[in-house]
């Protein structure tokens, strides 16, 4: 019988260690297929719902045309008024200084705004959120078909 002490007297320790190399290495797998995947996804892109056409549209509405270099143009558009008279306003304030004007005049016409598509969303939010504070009961975007 061989003895460990007849060895040179040295007895063997367990060692109590985890091997890490497997997990290193799956890791790296794992970041690699996450690394590869990623530039295949295109959280960029929103699917925007559509809308369908109202089936009663306003006979007569105050239509207002946003574009991106501040100027605007405002107006009574539709079957009753016999065309549409627009007038320019040079700035926001100005559209809403005409716009509460049209409004007193008519309180019961809908608001349909129209903006360019290079003008920031958050103009045509202040628009419609000033045309509610007015007193404007129905606010619709004008979007092409």
């Amino acid at each position: 019988m061989a003895n460990s002490s007849m060895r040179g007297g040295r007895s063997r320790k367990f060692k109590a260690e985890i091997n890490v190399v497997p997990y290193i290495d799956v890791m790296l797998v794992l970041l690699v297929i996450f690394m590869v995947a990623a530039p295949l996804t295109n959280p960029g892109v929103i699917d925007l719902p559509t809308a369908a056409r109202s089936a009663l549209p306003p006979t007569e509405y105050i239509q207002i045309a946003l574009k991106p270099d501040s100027a605007a143009t405002i107006g009574v558009s539709g079957q009753k008024s016999g065309g549409a008279q627009s007038e320019k306003a040079a700035n926001r304030a100005a559209l809403l200084q005409k716009l509460r004007a049209i409004h007193d005049a008519k309180p019961e016409l809908p608001v349909m705004i129209s903006a360019d598509k290079d003008i920031k969303y958050d103009e045509v939010i202040q628009i419609i959120s000033e045309a509610k504070k007015l007193g404007v009961d129905r606010v619709g975007l004008a979007t092409r078909q």
